[in-house]
């Protein structure tokens, strides 16, 4: 379909193709993609039906592709005896829609119906997106659905249970019913850790050995364990008391030791005092089990004797170091047995459930029930293709049209995908606002756009539900948007969430802007001025006052009369007043002399000094100004957030006036003039008729026409 006719339209500055018809969708393969308005788009952050761009994104990277739309469109295509449903099969398509003479659209077919009788509907001809909705419904009716996982409620009972084991054990994995179930992974794992732990267990029925005192060795094993580091420090304490018997007092708690712990409540602070040698150290002493040991080992040393020495060695009140040796060597089998122990999630069921399972044909049945879930597969991914049908019939057009081109967009009938709501803020609307992860790294490429940018976070539900936002700004001013205002954004499903400005991007937002901007510059630096010297005269006059009442102070402790100020000299002060006189005749010459010009202008000049005079101020801004509107570009901001967009997605003056609504009047609304608290009106057009005669009168004087009047 190479030579196939497609229809363009323009909008935003560039050529956008039209897509209609099914025709005109199946044709997209054969369309340069140089002429498509983006080749790429994330998944994420889009205002779109979210099955579906999990469909459209095949190899699951976060991005659709042009070949992956192209792929969507070839086969939902092949699937439809009429392509044009992909245009019209929004409310649902016909089950006689449906093309059935491939294998896969007999399938097809097949479990539409399925799910129609699954659901009740098996009278109903036509299947929507709300019937493949609910997985969860439809496969809850089935034992085996080929998704390879299998509830509990598959088996019979002893299966059953030993699934619910497995479960309790590695956790369990949501079966397509919705119901919690075990995968090959799992029973797998499980009977693989069963068997390890079995064997491992079994080494004590080959060693006799290991269990030295049979079911008692493990709590005599564990006696020996709390005091064999204290018990070993004893011995090495008293060889060296052997070695040199002058360190037998080294060896022991000293003094200040002692000293230490007197002042604490020691029968609830034994922690002080158990880091003391277990017994008091001497040369070749037996180490005591009853009588002289250290107060905070008692109670374990008596658990020791009476579980290990007394069964072991008989019943003994000391013990030297070869049958300490001795009793470390007798468990040696069994510590060795215990670090061998394998870690392992079924020790849990315990050894006789575990044998039990193992033993019997469990394993085998099981595997046996996941084989036959996986047969249905084919059938159970007819079901999914269904409900992919029906959503490629219902929103992928709109998806193409948003994509392939910005026909949403600039239409405005409806919202673009990436269009996430409306901000209101200042008295004005902002329909193009997009999400927005990460402000620093969106800024650096937005800026390309020569859009006025206003990022905002937002956030409701007390601060749970937080994101993050920019809105164009393209009519209007700026003259009241600043980092900390707040408005109310409404997102695409009407909630409204609280908004508050981070960060402003900031670009020319109307011609009209740019002509006030310089009256407004100018005014405000003026104001800055002022209150800059206002403010510097009332500190010096507080400062010259307080210095002035500090000395007067000063000289009435002192006993001195208060210093007059000096009277005022007119001699000091004449050149002062003469150069004040001379400053106010030039500028009064200078008016005159400009006045003077002016009214030898002829009457049409004036309009023509005005306008000049206006270009000269505000021209330059506005020509900047209409320079970056004309750039203004929506690429850079999709570029900012992921996509790839493939043409110059122009923004003018006339269509982001469209995009940014101000605040109006409705019209045949009724509106009341009378404010009791607006500004009294001053005769602002007197004083300036009265001026303007003073400014005639001098210039006819100064020109002596005013002289030759009144000459007789």
């Amino acid at each position: 379909m190479a030579d196939y006719r497609w229809r363009f339209f323009r909008a935003g500055g560039f050529d956008q193709v039209a897509i209609d018809t099914g025709a005109d969708m199946l044709s997209l393969k054969d369309l340069d993609q140089k002429l498509w308005a983006a080749l790429s788009c994330p998944v994420k952050d889009l205002e779109f039906d979210g099955k579906t761009l999990e469909y459209l994104d095949t190899d699951r990277d976060g991005h659709i592709r042009a070949p992956e739309v192209i792929e969507a469109v070839t086969w939902a295509g092949s699937m439809l005896k009429d392509p044009d449903f992909l245009v019209k099969g929004k409310e649902g398509i016909p089950l006689t829609a449906i093309n059935d003479t491939s294998e896969e659209g007999k399938n097809l077919l097949s479990s539409a119906r399925e799910i129609l009788k699954s659901l009740d509907k098996e009278n109903k001809e036509i299947i929507t997106v709300e019937d493949t909705d609910n997985e969860d419904r439809i496969f809850s009716q089935t034992k085996f659905n080929g998704d390879g996982i299998i509830p509990a409620e598959s088996a019979d009972s002893d299966v059953r249970t030993v699934i619910i084991d497995i479960m309790d054990c590695f956790g369990s994995e949501k079966d397509r019913s919705g119901n919690p179930g075990i995968s090959l992974e799992k029973v797998e794992g499980f009977f693989n850790e069963a068997q390890t732990y079995l064997k491992w267990q079994k080494e004590i029925e080959d060693d006799p050995s290991i269990l030295i005192l049979g079911e008692s060795t493990k709590d005599a094993y564990d006696c020996l364990v709390a005091v064999r580091d204290k018990v070993n420090d004893y011995f090495i304490r008293c060889n060296l008391a052997r070695f040199d018997r002058r360190s037998a007092e080294l060896l022991n708690p000293s003094a200040e030791d002692y000293q230490r712990i007197a002042p604490q409540n020691l029968s609830s602070a034994a922690e002080s005092y158990a880091s003391f040698p277990i017994a008091i150290i001497e040369p070749e002493r037996p180490m005591p089990l009853t009588e002289g040991v250290n107060p905070a080992w008692v109670e374990s040393m008596k658990n020791f004797k009476e579980q290990v020495v007394k069964p072991l060695l008989g019943d003994k009140d000391s013990m030297d170091i070869d049958e300490w040796n001795k009793l470390n060597q007798l468990f040696a089998p069994y510590e060795t047995w215990c670090n061998k122990k394998p870690q392992t999630q079924v020790e849990k069921l315990g050894i006789d459930r575990i044998k039990e399972i193992v033993d019997g044909d469990y394993r085998e049945s099981i595997i046996a029930l996941i084989e036959k879930d996986r047969s249905f597969e084919p059938q159970a991914n007819a079901i999914t293709s269904v409900d992919k049908l029906v959503r490629y019939c219902r929103y992928l057009h709109t998806f193409i049209n948003n994509f392939v081109a910005f026909r949403d967009f600039y239409s405005l009938k409806n919202k673009a995908i990436f269009q996430a709501g409306t901000l209101y803020l200042d008295g004005r609307s902002c329909d193009l606002c997009i999400k927005v992860d990460d402000i620093g790294s969106h800024v650096t490429l937005a800026n390309l756009s020569s859009v006025y940018l206003v990022y905002c976070s937002c956030i409701r539900r007390g601060g749970t539900d937080r994101m993050t936002i920019a809105a164009a700004f393209t009519a209007g001013d700026s003259d009241q948007l600043m980092v900390g205002r707040n408005g109310v954004f409404y997102d695409r499903k009407g909630q409204d969430w609280d908004a508050t400005v981070v960060r402003i991007l900031e670009h020319p937002i109307s011609i009209r802007q740019a002509f006030w901007s310089p009256y407004k510059q100018a005014s405000k630096m003026i104001s800055e001025a002022l209150m800059k010297i206002a403010a510097a005269r009332s500190k010096a006059s507080s400062e010259r006052m307080a210095a002035q009442a500090m000395q007067a102070g000063a000289q009435t402790a002192a006993g001195k009369p208060p210093v007059a100020e000096k009277a005022f000299d007119a001699g000091r002060f004449a050149g002062i007043f003469a150069a004040i006189g001379l400053a106010i005749g030039f500028i009064g010459s200078a008016i005159t002399s400009l006045v003077t010009g002016l009214f030898k202008l002829a009457w049409w000049q004036w309009p023509l000094l005005f306008i000049g005079i206006v270009l000269i101020i505000s021209g330059p801004s506005m020509f900047i100004a209409w320079l970056k509107l004309r750039r203004r570009n929506l690429g850079p901001i999709l570029d900012a957030n992921g996509w790839a967009v493939n043409t110059r997605a122009k923004i003018n003056i006339k269509f982001g006036t469209s995009l940014t609504g101000l605040a109006k009047i409705p019209e045949g609304s009724e509106k009341s003039l009378a404010d009791p608290y607006a500004d009294k009106k001053r005769p602002w057009g007197v004083y300036i008729l009265v001026i303007l005669i003073v400014i005639a009168i001098i210039v006819l004087w100064k020109t002596g026409y005013l002289v030759r009047f009144f000459r007789p």
